[in-house]
């Protein structure tokens, strides 16, 4: 079994509200979860201390079981250190524009030159 650590969404439409919680991969969102580590409210300033709140003792348990937290989850508790910040590459090739457009700009700044 895949355990996640991971944010299940709550709150009203367009407020959204996140529970921190420990669910299998397979599960929807939403779904079961296995417990709830914590709370995030992202309309709170980032310096607010109410923004994450997280049972360090039971996260830090989870992970040596071998929870991985998602990517959003792993920003959020290494703010409060309590895992490691992950890698965050740089943008993808896809917002590069295509090869014409490319060369179209290659173009413009040599004859601007």
């Amino acid at each position: 079994m895949a355990l996640k650590i991971r944010l299940a969404r709550g709150g009203a439409k367009k407020r959204p509200f996140y529970r921190i919680v420990v669910a299998d991969s397979r599960n929807p969102r939403d779904g079961a979860f296995l417990e709830k580590l914590g709370t995030y409210d992202p309309f709170l300033a980032n310096d607010d201390p109410n923004r994450v709140i997280a049972k360090e003792d039971r996260v830090k348990y989870w992970i040596s079981v071998g929870a991985k937290p998602s990517d959003r989850c792993a920003i959020l508790l290494s703010q409060r250190g309590l895992c490691d910040k992950p890698e965050i590459s740089e943008t993808p090739k896809k917002s590069a524009p295509k090869k014409k457009a490319q060369e179209r700009l290659k173009a413009q700044q040599e004859s601007a030159s």
